[in-house]
């Protein structure tokens, strides 16, 4: 594996080894608020206060990792570990931006798991389901209004969502249209701001690459199958969570919807309700939103024996198939993308796709809002198209006044996320324990 680092003495400083540990491990504590406000951190720590980073080399590395499948602001602290420090770095700064959230989504997830029926607990979990609501939103105005400034790219987030909400078309699909249009509107040739060298790069390097942290993600996956079967709780896991893995393009939020739908209605792991207990819980604590997929595999594997073990079991796998191919993505294509720094039509479609994310986002809170505020819900197909209906007479009159309240906690009275996401728990477990 190629273990240079993409330095350039007049872009980037030198930094200890120490230094970046220690400023990985706080991002990994601090990185509250899913991947807006951990980008939002990594930009004030990394451009900001210490200068570690350009504004442009930050972006670039920020558009590239929107384009990548995966947890984008994971996937952006990988990519600046390795500018820094190599493969060493990226491996270093993606672990500690994961192992502190792990590590209180699997508590939580047991206290959920052996607890969550009971009234005390179930009623703070409604306020925080009505609460993660508000939250999505908050995320979609926030994108939008970093991504989308042109008529374009509003055209383009539309039509990302019609194609997603009404017509279920793949993310993938999206995503490659997305990145030919804009690709195809912007000129050939540099923006006059960075050279389009970097590190030097080899395809027999890259395979390299690409067969080791292959067999790293794919080997344990594949050797749990052999020796428990495809039709094993397990090995489901490992099959599922990496096939999403391969088109969560977007980051949690463009594909949580997907992931509930086949979680929930295909493999039975879990009631919608408990889903979205779930997203609430990554919600308030540290490390990618995409963590949901621990809680998920959690009660997968408990439901199989019901035990602290095989829910320990499923949640692992499930961190195993979702994090170990970021590494992978990160360090094949990081290489060439510096190459390609100040590249117009790189620039465009890598713009594009943030437009269509937009989109796929809007999807995903319409498809909560949905469940979060009625009680009965209907698919409704005609064709290729498709349509979810609300029974109007199921509304959720309590949900719906934590959602409103939160709305007000987030966007009138600016509070924060932990702050908002605790308010509407106490208000919903008052609300619930009163009726």
């Amino acid at each position: 594996m190629n273990d240079t680092a993409a330095k350039a003495p007049s872009e980037l400083p030198s930094v200890s080894f120490g230094d970046a540990f220690r400023l990985w491990a706080k991002i990994g504590i601090l990185s509250f608020g899913g991947p807006a406000g951990q980008i939002a951190l990594m930009h004030r720590m990394l451009v900001d206060e210490r200068r570690w980073l350009s504004e442009e080399r930050f972006l670039h590395a920020l558009n590239f990792c929107m384009l990548l499948p995966g947890p984008e602001a994971m996937q952006l602290a990988t990519y600046t570990g390795w500018l820094l420090h190599g493969w060493r770095g990226g491996v270093v700064a993606g672990l500690l931006f994961i192992l502190p959230g792990a590590l209180v989504v699997l508590v939580l997830s047991a206290i959920f798991a052996f607890f969550g029926e009971t009234p005390l607990v179930a009623a703070v979990f409604f306020g925080v389901k009505a609460a993660v609501l508000a939250i999505v939103i908050e995320a979609l105005l926030r994108i939008a209004r970093r991504a989308l400034k042109a008529r374009s790219e509003w055209a383009v987030a539309g039509l990302a969502f019609a194609a997603i909400f009404f017509f279920g078309v793949p993310f993938p699909l999206i995503v490659l249209a997305a990145a030919i249009i804009g690709y195809r509107r912007s000129r050939p040739g540099l923006d006059g701001t960075t050279p389009p060298d970097g590190p030097r790069v080899s395809a027999r390097g890259t395979a390299a690459t690409v067969l080791f942290w292959g067999v790293v993600w794919l080997g344990p996956l594949g050797l749990l199958a052999m020796l428990l079967g495809p039709e094993h709780v397990y090995s489901q896991i490992g099959w599922f969570f990496s096939k999403l893995a391969i088109v969560t393009f977007g980051g949690a939020y463009a594909v949580l919807a997907y992931m509930a739908q086949q979680a929930v209605e295909a493999y039975g792991w879990l009631s919608a309700g408990e889903m979205l207990s779930g997203l609430g819980l990554a919600e308030t604590t540290p490390g990618p939103l995409i963590l949901v997929t621990q809680f998920v595999g959690f009660l997968a594997g408990f439901g199989h024996g019901a035990t602290f073990l095989t829910g320990l079991i499923g949640a692992a796998v499930a961190l195993w198939a979702t994090f170990a191919p970021c590494f992978l993505w990160i360090f094949a294509g990081a290489p060439y993308v510096e190459r390609l720094r100040g590249r117009t039509r790189l620039a465009g479609a890598l713009a594009a796709i943030t437009a269509a994310v937009v989109g796929v986002i809007l999807n995903l809170a319409v498809w909560f809002g949905l469940h979060v505020l009625f009680a009965e819900v209907d698919l409704r197909e005609t064709g290729v198209l498709k349509l979810w209906i609300p029974a109007l007479e199921s509304v959720e009159w309590a949900a719906l006044g934590v959602f409103v309240l939160a709305l007000i906690l987030l966007f009138p009275a600016k509070r924060g996320i932990l702050t908002t996401l605790g308010i509407c728990a106490v208000a919903g477990a008052a609300w619930q324990l009163l009726a």
